[in-house]
């Protein structure tokens, strides 16, 4: 049994060596490629200085490049962060500061706007470009390595020589030159990278969610929580070498712990979807058909969008026979619609925030009929416990409303540098008066059903659901309070169908200024991804 996740692909490159692991649109990489090339990087990067749990940052495109960047990264011993590339430049330096991130890997096009941006204060002394014709520049003051120096440098762990020829690289894609893959497996050594001394209690990856303070905070997740939930969506969803899964979801969102580590623990191929697609319903249902996807995760917006736009009637959907949703309420009334055009496919609810990965799941046989009109979100996946806690402090009776509880090995360590929000929500089991065991307070409030299965009620707090990110309205109002025309300020969320919530800012101004709403949703996109922007109206005054 594995104990890091990295050996998941160690693993997999022995079994599978000339088996495609990942493809990006027309370039793919095999097992064994994937497995040589991070070696190197990981040797890069040890040689670069990097130590046991440094922070290194990943801040490209969803690409085969940040697949071997991931693993990489946790070869050498430290933790990767996937700064979100859709997100303003000032939250990518916050981020940078936050989690003192030293090393970065990039590519030039994407560093040059980054860089006008980084002060002397900044962290960042080694910038690894994938740009195969990037050659040293001295317009930075950072270490530079060119991706071409990745790939000639020596591999740690010895591989079975390429049966295709040498590998090619263009931009920042790994690319196969033509050949036969097949043929027989030789011997093999895989290296531990035992001088790291990783443990499996060390942290593996940090994804930073919304905050209430206006700070995002980086959720810490170690190799052994990460693992736990690999190995029960492994088992659970019976995930085979022949699988085709599908990566929608970007690196910084929790839904890709599944799509890349689930695959690679399988054997199988995870295919990455081009964020273009999701604008065109109709070509990401093509897509899905000629790339003859077998397990679909995504969050149910995307697949809403699917049956209101795809015409999924009119492709061949015979490969597909997983459908995974998570991240916000799916309307009963678009995934009946969905079962009906796609009657032979098993469909799974899943739910968890990112500090406890996926905690429970309900496998949707038929779509409930009641007073509710909600889909449970099921029971407790493997090793976790979930338990619901009322007003009084005790145990939620059946069909009683509590706060969700999640006790077991997926809980995160924490948040990164914030002992006191760490604090708040990892507590004593309040069950056992004790008990030093930690259980994560989630904050959502929901019942258990007859039935033993738990229906989400909605949330105690200011964070809602849009698109399936969680956002904190508080995290909006504080930027929005920075505004130095801004006298006042709230942001509601207003249920929506199809993306969960939409947001709405009702704002007053100072005496005798004439900004407009444009200009306030200008200034909010200097701080704020685009999802967490919220539609602008200007008030004489706000309600009391």
């Amino acid at each position: 049994m594995e104990n890091l996740l990295h050996q998941l692909l160690q693993q997999s490159s022995l079994k599978y060596p000339y088996k495609i692991a990942v493809i990006e649109g027309e370039n793919k990489i095999t097992y064994q490629q994937l497995d040589l090339i991070s070696n190197q990087l990981a040797h890069n990067l040890i040689q670069s200085g990097c130590k046991k749990s440094d922070r290194i940052g990943i801040y490209l495109n969803k690409s085969i490049s940040a697949i071997i960047s991931i693993f990489g990264i946790l070869k050498a011993g430290g933790i990767y962060v996937p700064l979100p590339t859709s997100a303003p430049l000032n939250r990518i330096i916050s981020l940078i500061e936050d989690a003192e991130i030293h090393i970065i890997i990039t590519n030039e096009k994407q560093f040059k706007s980054l860089d006008k941006f980084l002060d002397s204060s900044s962290p960042l002394n080694t910038v690894i470009f994938t740009d195969n014709s990037f050659t040293n520049s001295t317009n930075y003051s950072q270490q530079l390595i060119n991706w071409q120096e990745i790939l000639h440098s020596v591999s740690i762990a010895p591989s079975l020589p390429l049966k295709d020829g040498n590998l090619q690289t263009m931009g920042e894609k790994v690319l196969l030159s033509k050949g036969d893959l097949g043929g027989s497996k030789t011997n093999q050594t895989t290296s531990n990278y035992s001088d790291t001394n990783l443990q499996p209690e060390d942290i593996a990856y940090i994804l930073y969610t919304s905050g209430s303070t206006g700070k995002p905070k980086g959720v810490m997740i170690s190799h052994d929580a990460s693992l736990n939930f690999v190995n029960w969506s492994y088992n659970c969803f019976q995930v085979q070498p022949s699988d085709r899964l599908s990566n929608h979801a970007p690196l910084h969102f929790d839904l890709s712990i599944f799509d890349i580590f689930t695959t690679i623990k399988a054997g199988a191929t995870v295919i990455l979807i081009p964020p273009s697609l999701s604008v065109f319903p109709l070509n990401l249902a093509r897509y899905i058909a000629e790339q003859k996807i077998t397990i679909w995760y995504s969050v149910p917006s995307i697949l809403i969008q699917l049956i209101l736009q795809g015409e999924l009637q009119l492709e061949q959907f015979s490969h597909l026979r997983h459908i995974l949703f998570a991240g916000e309420v799916f309307p009963l009334k678009y995934l009946k619609q969905l079962m009906e055009i796609l009657p032979n496919v098993n469909y799974h609810n899943l739910y968890g925030p990112t500090e406890t990965n996926v905690c429970t799941y309900y496998p949707v046989t038929k779509i409930p009929d009641d007073e509710e009109n909600s889909l449970p979100i099921g029971k407790a996946c493997a090793n976790l416990e979930v338990f619901a806690i009322n007003q009084q402090g005790k145990i939620a009776e059946i069909e009683e409303i509590g706060e969700l509880y999640v006790s077991g090995l997926s809980l995160m360590s924490g948040y990164w540098g914030m002992s006191q929000a760490t604090d708040q929500v990892l507590v004593k089991d309040p069950r056992f008066s004790e008990s030093t065991t930690k259980v994560y307070r989630t904050g959502d409030l929901i019942k258990l059903k007859k039935d033993g299965n738990y229906l989400f009620l909605g949330r105690q707090d200011n964070q809602i659901k849009s698109r399936g990110y969680r956002i904190d309205l508080g995290e909006i109002e504080s930027i929005i309070y920075k505004n130095p025309n801004v006298k006042e300020g709230v942001v509601i969320a207003i249920p929506d169908e199809q993306i969960g919530n939409k947001l709405q800012a009702f704002v007053v101004l100072l005496p005798n200024l004439y900004i407009n709403t444009r200009d306030l949703t200008s200034f909010c996109a200097k701080y704020l991804p685009k999802y967490m922007i919220p539609e602008f109206e200007i008030r004489a005054s706000l309600p009391k």
